[in-house]
């Protein structure tokens, strides 16, 4: 009953334009939510997601969720989500990009969803996984179980954002592990991430998903940066 007076007192605002109020569970308005485009790279074999790990790492499919624009509405609710404590925003984009999968059957057949592992002083440091968030909401939408215990990362890293292309590869370099590979083992695998760039993270996740088990493994990340 607390809740439901502040609630009327305070409404909660669209976390994109802070107008708008919002109905119980969302964290973008509709207007908000409009003005993000999906790329439909999810049921292309050939986009520019794949073409980045062509010649690198089998993926049997990749896509980013949402077209990216410098300075655009879906960077700052990105930017909300790795440094503001919003964590939200990262479940209400994971349901709304997992109510478009719901769409294709390939994706419904996902068996787990594997977020990207932060280590654990870094996870402490922020408060928690944003890939993880993103994860949970694709999964509600699914109907698909995230687990976030069985690949770990195991050093801790400098972050990517400043580094060279060839940089970003060495940084991740042999610092995954995967916890418990009988889970996992011929499972079909969704691995997801916030922001796809050189695609270094990623691929070494899948490599060591790959040396630890036989397994089938697909991305998606919400926005392909340039």
């Amino acid at each position: 009953m607390f809740s439901q007076i502040i609630n009327l007192i305070y409404p909660p605002l669209c976390f994109a334009c802070n107008r708008n109020h919002l109905q119980k569970g969302q964290s973008l308005c509709v207007s908000c939510e409009y003005k993000i485009t999906a790329t439909q790279y999810h049921l292309m074999p050939e986009n520019p997601v794949a073409e980045r790990f062509y010649g690198r790492v089998n993926l049997a499919k990749a896509a980013t969720a949402f077209s990216f624009v410098k300075g655009g509405l879906l960077q700052d609710l990105i930017h909300s989500l790795k440094y503001d404590d919003k964590p939200e925003i990262g479940q209400e984009l994971g349901r709304i990009y997992g109510a478009i999968l719901r769409e294709d059957d390939y994706w419904k057949s996902i068996d787990f969803i594997v977020p990207v592992p932060l280590h654990p002083k870094k996870k402490h440091l922020r408060g928690y996984n944003q890939a993880e968030m993103w994860g949970l909401g694709i999964a509600d939408s699914l109907g698909v179980p995230l687990i976030n215990d069985v690949l770990i990362r195991t050093d801790y890293t400098e972050s990517q954002t400043k580094k060279s292309r060839s940089e970003r590869f060495k940084n991740v370099e042999n610092v995954f592990a995967v916890s418990n590979p009988d889970v996992i083992r011929g499972k079909k695998l969704l691995l997801v991430d916030d922001v796809l760039t050189t695609g270094a993270t990623i691929e070494a996740c899948a490599l060591t998903l790959f040396a630890a088990a036989d397994v089938e493994i697909s991305v998606v990340c919400i926005a392909l940066a340039s």
